[in-house]
């Protein structure tokens, strides 16, 4: 099983080419606190129950993979979609805390993100872990893929 995830994560990451590739990548500390500052600023849109800016951290493509509990998903405009159906309203979204173990470049224009997320609700709490591939898109950071239990 660990030997798909990672041939899986392999395949995605060269699968998902940057159409700008004379983008200048910035230092390893930046790229590290860019992709901080964005789960950041996903907790606050999460928290806020804007999905739609909680996304915005995410490439906004068809290619757009997010594999969890119920398979994969393709495409940004899927993945929005389940995030709605699935935390309709504030009682299902309740407070999210990102907790970033290890950002690690894959190769340039590339980070692997593991961690754990905590979502307090009224209706139960739900807690898990995630793998995060963010790619340096057209001179943004922005997660290709997302693989969460």
């Amino acid at each position: 099983m660990k030997s798909i995830y990672a041939l899986l994560l392999i395949l995605l990451i060269y699968s998902c080419q940057s159409n700008d590739k004379n983008n200048t990548i910035p230092s390893e500390n930046e790229v590290k606190a860019a992709i901080e500052k964005t789960m950041a600023s996903q907790e606050i849109s999460w928290n806020n129950h804007d999905l739609e800016g909680f996304m915005q951290g995410y490439w906004k493509n068809d290619s757009l993979r997010f594999f969890g509990s119920k398979g994969l998903t393709y495409g940004w405009d899927n993945a929005l979609s389940n995030y709605k159906n699935t935390y309709p309203t504030p009682n299902e979204t309740g407070t999210l805390k990102f907790v970033l173990t290890d950002i690690s470049k894959i190769e340039n224009g590339a980070y692997l993100v593991f961690g754990e997320y905590h979502l307090e609700r009224n209706l139960g709490n739900a807690n898990g872990i995630f793998t995060i591939v963010f790619k340096y898109i057209n001179g943004d950071w922005k997660i290709i893929a997302d693989m969460s239990c």
